[in-house]
């Protein structure tokens, strides 16, 4: 006998994870670890340019952050932003990263920065400014983590511009960037299963 609307929608907002949320955001995490591992080839090449100024090197942090903010907006469940971030880090440095296992523990930390923002709406709101917000949160959770514990010897005008600088790439890259590809995703049909793809507010 089929569930009524209602039910479904009770069980669409347990917070419960479905099998399908599980095997999704793995594909989503797979596959931004591949992207990860682009960009770290990419932070190589950019160390000519923040060398005389290293808090420039915030602008890029964006890309690190794309993990969580997508996932979360997509799956829509407690967890799923930290999930997804700590899942991407693994892939990248399976692949090879530069910065070996230590990208567990900066995933761990930048998506919890993204799921904050999440569990501040209580995962009941998933628009562009929500998603901005975990933009920023991701951003701000990297600069804090990555100023104490490989920027300790930088001046507080460095620290600062540096978490001013990868707050702002939050929430351009990761924010804005993951919440296009969302409505993007949601356009193709992909995401018909997920709440994700049938809300009025993409």
């Amino acid at each position: 006998m089929a569930s009524s609307p209602a039910v479904q929608s009770t069980a669409r907002g347990t917070g419960q994870w479905r099998v399908v949320d599980i095997v999704v955001a793995s594909v989503i995490a797979v596959a931004v670890g591949v992207v990860f591992v682009g960009w770290n080839v990419g932070y190589s090449g950019i160390s000519v340019i923040t060398a005389g100024f290293p808090p420039l090197a915030g602008l890029y942090t964006g890309g690190w952050l794309i993990a969580g903010v997508l996932g979360g907006l997509i799956i829509r469940k407690p967890g799923a932003a930290i999930y997804c971030e700590v899942l991407a880090a693994a892939v990248s440095a399976l692949i090879g990263s530069q910065f070996g296992v230590s990208v567990l523990l900066s995933g761990a930390i930048q998506g919890a920065g993204a799921e904050l923002v999440f569990l501040l709406f209580l995962y009941r709101r998933w628009n562009l400014p929500v998603a901005l917000l975990a933009g920023l949160g991701a951003g701000l959770a990297l600069a804090i983590s990555e100023n104490i514990l490989y920027n300790a010897l930088w001046t507080f005008e460095f620290k600062l511009m540096y978490a001013v600088l990868a707050a702002v790439s939050g929430i351009v890259i990761a924010g804005l960037v993951s919440w296009l590809a969302m409505r993007g995703l949601a356009r193709t049909g992909v995401l018909s299963s997920f709440a994700a793809g049938r809300t009025a507010d993409l």
